[in-house]
């Protein structure tokens, strides 16, 4: 009788696993384009030079943000660069804009403080794209607490459920 109430525990903990969205989904941070895009770097000081990337666009691509002037990519090329406005507040996150003939998709400018202290390195035209930057972009400690949270929460129903008895079985 014990076995049944213990795998019917794990199988209901796993349930609860599996059915916990993973970070990634629990809160996207961009849009899902059948386009390619990025800025590059995505954190930068007010005045600094920003790359703009878009891949498998087959029109012109326009590029607007708060943070600098519009920019358009000419249909055949892959990136273009725009200066950060002097004003940038430090510490802010702007929005920028990719719109690929009708479909648009947008990604964050964090604006850094202090003055650029280098220029980025040149980007080749036809390089490969490595995507957003590292497993925990965009997360923060509210998202992986919660998330935290719902995992140890689910293991411990999963531990009470296999350790109770029914009445009588306790030797009383």
């Amino acid at each position: 009788m014990r076995a049944i109430r213990v795998a019917s525990a794990a199988l209901l903990g796993a349930t609860a696993l599996c059915l916990t969205p993973p970070a990634a989904h629990a809160a996207p941070t961009g849009d899902i384009t059948s386009f390619g895009f990025s800025v590059l770097p995505s954190t930068i000081a007010a005045g600094g030079q920003v790359t703009l990337r878009v891949d498998n666009c087959d029109s012109h691509t326009t590029v607007s943000s708060g943070v600098f002037d519009t920019v358009t990519i000419p249909k055949g090329q892959s990136s273009a660069t725009a200066k950060v406005d002097w004003d940038a507040k430090p510490g802010a996150v702007y929005e920028v804009t990719f719109q690929c003939g009708k479909e648009s998709g947008q990604t964050d400018l964090t604006i850094a403080g202090g003055t650029p202290t280098h220029h980025p390195t040149h980007v080749p035209p036809r390089g490969s794209h490595a995507g957003a930057g590292g497993t925990a972009a965009g997360f923060d400690l509210r998202e992986i607490g919660l998330g935290a949270a719902l995992v140890a929460g689910s293991l411990g129903v999963t531990w009470r459920l296999s350790r109770r008895r029914p009445a009588g079985e306790d030797g009383s």
